[in-house]
């Protein structure tokens, strides 16, 4: 199978808005990078690939202190930066392998909650080969995490074979569904990248008892009640397992180059995927 291709930016672009845990104001610049440079992140000076050994357990806001992460953080130097998977979607999405994130302030912007701004954003920046092609990360043999009844296997396979199926059960508000993405750039910018993050109104209601979600309402980012999106649509009937997808393309993201592979996740959430992550290296460093 012939290799994925290296590709950068052809010029700088930019999101900004408010930050979904912090409430800070926050941007990120995307710029170029020399081939061979990965995906880093840029905050005071300093950078960090973002990849899972640079992952930061520094709470985003001290309500999570207590709660498990609801994002992927990345640790440059005494700094954390938090919420980088929807960009590295975008980026992966796109099959960008060579770029810098320059981030002010201490998480990236929610947007809308989908990868979409980002998207946009790169593409009216244009993109550009870099220099020849990529080795994916290949198995040898399946990888699996497993959590009560969460699960995420890989296994080998040529090319890119992901998929995301949610079931919260009868009782639970967000609709059961699967997604799935074989690599296509067309089909992620699409069907995936305009997913948006999202959470039951119940959730909700409790994440800003605690500080969580100051500035944002229902008609802002997906709470979903009894009936449905309140004060808001679908995108997408499956909308929330689309999401989940694109949280997994970022988040194997953190592997610095393309896994090529067959990816099956189930209820799953980010520290399931890190934890996939990690076995794919130990495995490939073995």
């Amino acid at each position: 199978m012939r290799l994925p291709d290296r590709r950068t930016l052809r010029g700088p672009a930019a999101v900004r808005g408010a930050a979904l845990f912090t409430g800070a104001d926050t941007s990120v610049a995307i710029l170029p990078a020399p081939p061979g440079t990965g995906i880093l992140v840029r905050t005071g000076g300093n950078d960090a690939p973002a990849t899972v050994g640079h992952l930061s357990d520094h709470p985003v806001h001290p309500a999570f202190a207590r709660l498990k992460p609801r994002c992927t953080s990345i640790r440059v130097a005494d700094r954390s930066v938090a919420t980088v998977e929807h960009a590295l979607s975008a980026l992966a999405g796109l099959g960008v392998t060579d770029a810098i994130l320059v981030c002010n302030g201490p998480e990236l912007p929610i947007a809308d909650g989908s990868a979409a701004p980002f998207v946009d954003a790169i593409l009216e920046a244009g993109l550009a080969d870099a220099g020849g092609p990529i080795e994916p990360v290949r198995l040898t043999r399946p990888v699996a995490i497993a959590d009560a009844d969460a699960a995420i296997t890989a296994e080998p396979f040529e090319g890119i074979d992901f998929a995301y199926e949610l079931d919260y059960g009868p009782r639970s508000p967000i609709p059961a569904g699967a997604a799935s993405w074989h690599g296509d750039h067309d089909d992620y910018r699409q069907r995936i990248a305009p997913a948006r993050t999202f959470s039951t109104l119940e959730e909700a209601e409790k994440m800003k008892a605690l500080g969580l979600f100051a500035r944002f309402t229902p008609a802002d980012l997906l709470a979903v009640g009894p009936d449905g999106p309140v004060d808001n649509a679908w995108r997408f009937r499956d909308e929330p397992a689309r999401h989940k997808l694109l949280d997994l393309i970022g988040d194997l993201a953190l592997l610095g180059r393309p896994l090529h592979a067959r990816v099956r996740a189930r209820r799953t959430g980010h520290a399931h995927t890190h934890a996939l992550c990690r076995a794919i290296l130990e495995q490939a460093n073995a």
